[in-house]
């Protein structure tokens, strides 16, 4: 790798993809995680430019950096679509099939990009894979109570599912869940693992986001940016 690192590679490709996606006038979605943070602070700069840009949230953590950009973030309630959202992922096949969730924010970055037009996706090329589930485990999302029963249940899909803890505190996400950390060896039938995923009781969200991504922007160490689209 060069001396470019990793900080500016995602603040390279994060302000690509507002620079080429974002236009004044537009409902956009913000992303959560530090990719992604890069995205909302060149959006705020816009704001303060001039562009009337209405702002809907994935997240506590990104309403918070969005206040401080001088962003005002409206609920997703109020309207009637998002043009365009710009979030990072955990990781990306040859088909923009996604896993996202790491950060937490799983939940609300699915309802928000089922919402949403045009989904831009800002990643570097270590999350690149050939087959979904071999870098990353997938977080799933499932309500406290009886949440080693739901556990057990997620197991049975073939996965070792951790709870994922704080400093010592089991994590809480903004909706009051928890999250398991499933790890596979691989996800061979992504579509197949979604809808047993998501019938198990307990189990609110998981993090395949399957057939969501519009766009992928991938930054590589030598700066360079490459599209994949399909």
């Amino acid at each position: 790798m060069d001396s470019t690192g990793s900080s500016n590679l995602k603040k390279i490709v994060a302000e690509k993809a507002v620079n080429d996606y974002v236009k004044d006038g537009m409902v956009v979605g913000l992303g959560t995680g530090s990719t992604a943070a890069f995205a909302i602070k060149r959006v705020g700069e816009l704001i303060a430019g001039g562009y009337k840009i209405t702002c809907v949230s994935t997240s506590g953590q990104t309403e918070t950096l969005a206040a401080e950009c001088g962003i005002k973030i409206v609920p997703l309630c109020d309207v009637d679509h998002v043009d365009v959202t710009i979030d990072g992922a955990d990781e990306v096949d040859p088909n923009l099939q996604l896993i996202k969730g790491l950060g937490g924010a799983l939940l609300r970055e699915k309802i928000v990009a089922a919402a949403t037009l045009k989904e831009i996706i800002i990643v570097d090329d270590s999350k690149i894979v050939a087959k979904l589930g071999t870098r990353s485990p997938l977080p799933v999302e499932v309500i406290p109570y009886g949440h080693s029963k739901t556990a057990y249940a997620l197991g049975k899909q073939g996965c070792v599912p951790t709870l994922r803890t704080i400093d010592g505190k089991t994590f809480t996400t903004d909706c009051g869940n928890y999250v398991y950390d499933c790890k596979f060896e691989s996800i061979d039938n992504p579509f197949f693992l979604e809808s047993r995923l998501n019938v198990i009781p307990g189990v609110v969200e998981n993090g395949l986001f399957l057939n969501t991504a519009s766009t992928v922007l991938v930054s590589h160490p030598d700066g360079t940016i490459t599209k994949m689209e399909k």
